[in-house]
């Protein structure tokens, strides 16, 4: 009679289950215990949009950070180590951070780079960095063109992270939601100043895009670049134009020295309000932490200043 060998059915069936368990568990780990995906943002207000559209599946690494200036930036060898490391560099464009590209260029990055304001509308500007006209690159003045912002940013995510695409495009189109509503409430603010108190005074010509969306007057005594100082001839002619149309909303923005405007200011008798948040984000205990804060606090801001004019 031959020997007959049992197969041990109970210890296959426990192989089975530990198998089946340790597949379900690599199913649940959460996603922050997943390899994040190393992003480089300019400046302090792309970094918070990157963030937001990526969500968990990123880790955002900002160049000028918050209350800095990017016009006058210039990168450290450390930046261009950053750089290296990332699968994705996110820009404004609009020659808003020529230094970035000479960044990437001298880094030797090979990775995957997103233009943010690819598709923007463009308003011209007769006074563009070393006083050439050019395209404005302050496009997020203005809420529904970082609407584009977003989208271009989901787009570059899903293209590295194919598997993320889904929470790339639902993380976007969740932030379009509150950027619309942001520019209904940001409307109605401006709406209930009378069109011809609707001007302002800032320290340099970032706001053209706020502008134009909304019905404003902004006089600057700077360029669209914060390195480009004002003649006294040019001075002189802003004071006679804010004591002629007795303009008193007087604004510095975060990341710009103060003391022209508050001499702007003194000589032609107005009041320096609140500080705007024009190129960059707050500290985060401040007003203008993320872009929603930061455009919220402005408006809010511009518009109890236009209230005196």
């Amino acid at each position: 009679m031959p020997h007959l060998k049992f197969f041990n059915f109970g210890a296959f069936n426990r192989r089975k289950l530990l198998v089946a368990a340790a597949g379900i568990a690599m199913c649940i780990i959460p996603a922050h215990a997943l390899e994040k995906l190393p992003v480089v943002a300019s400046f302090s207000i792309l970094g918070d949009i990157v963030q937001v559209v990526g969500g968990e599946r990123v880790s955002v690494q900002t160049l000028v950070g918050p209350d800095e200036d990017a016009h006058v930036f210039e990168p450290r060898p450390a930046d261009a180590k950053t750089v290296l490391r990332s699968k994705l560099v996110v820009t404004n464009g609009l020659s808003f951070e020529p230094w970035a590209e000479k960044l990437m260029r001298s880094a030797g990055y090979q990775g995957v780079s997103v233009v943010a304001a690819k598709g923007v509308r463009t308003r011209q500007t007769a006074q563009h960095g070393h006083g050439h006209g050019g395209a404005d690159p302050h496009a997020w003045q203005n809420p529904q063109n970082v609407v584009l912002y977003a989208r271009n940013i989901a787009a570059g995510l899903s293209q590295l992270d194919p598997a993320g695409a889904s929470s790339y495009q639902a993380n976007a189109e969740a932030y379009v939601k509150e950027l619309q509503a942001l520019d209904t409430w940001a409307k109605a603010q401006f709406d209930a100043i009378p069109v011809a108190k609707r001007k302002a005074i800032t320290s340099h010509d970032a706001f053209a895009y706020l502008a134009a969306h909304y019905g404003l007057t902004f006089l600057a005594p700077r360029g669209v670049n914060t390195d480009t100082e004002p003649s006294a001839k040019q001075v002189a002619q802003l004071i006679q134009q804010i004591k002629r149309e007795k303009i008193r909303a007087v604004f510095v923005e975060n990341m710009s020295n103060p003391t022209l405007v508050a001499q702007l200011s003194k000589d032609a008798g107005a009041t320096v309000g609140a500080s705007l948040y024009a190129d960059a984000l707050s500290a985060p205990d401040k007003p203008g932490a993320t872009y929603l804060k930061m455009m919220r606090h402005n408006v809010m801001a511009l518009t109890a200043g236009m209230a005196l004019n």
